[in-house]
């Protein structure tokens, strides 16, 4: 005797699930990817290149004033961890945000991307200068005393 019974009922299940967890998934990349479209605009990069995988990072790297070789630390599993934070807190200085901003990019980048690219904050330039670097008069820890511990005259400021 032959089975005419319908074994669609795990599988409709299955696919009910997968939309449920696929349509927000794809809901949160569309809003990070216009957020990063319009960050990298501000950068007076080309949007688009916020849609293609590697090639955006490559355009973060630009950003922040990093070498093109930190791709390779960035997708390096061992050193991605610590290469991509890093890259990240320099883009939020690149905006003139502080290291809590740079949190807020690790662990929520869904909200932070799209606050950078369409809040108020204004390109300074690749990492801000390295946030001002030590010799910066914004820097609390600047006194007109400061001897470099390594005898080395001060660095032009631009």
């Amino acid at each position: 005797m032959e089975n005419y019974g319908s074994d669609a009922g795990p599988s409709a299940m299955f696919a009910a699930f997968f939309l449920a967890f696929l349509i927000p998934i794809l809901i949160v990349y569309v809003i990070t990817a216009i957020g990063m479209w319009k960050t990298f605009e501000k950068a007076g990069k080309p949007g688009w290149a916020a849609l293609i995988p590697i090639y955006n990072t490559i355009i973060i790297l630009e950003i922040v004033g990093k070498p093109i070789w930190w791709i390779f630390l960035i997708l390096f599993p061992c050193t991605s961890f610590i290469f991509a934070i890093w890259a990240l807190n320099l883009l939020s200085k690149s905006f003139g945000q502080s290291e809590g901003f740079t949190v807020g990019l690790v662990l929520l980048p869904y909200v932070f991307i799209p606050v950078l690219g369409f809040g108020s904050y204004k390109y300074l330039g690749p990492s801000a200068k390295e946030a001002g670097g030590l010799m910066s008069p914004t820097n609390p820890f600047n006194t007109s005393d400061y001897k470099d511990p390594f005898g080395n005259p001060p660095s032009p400021q631009a």
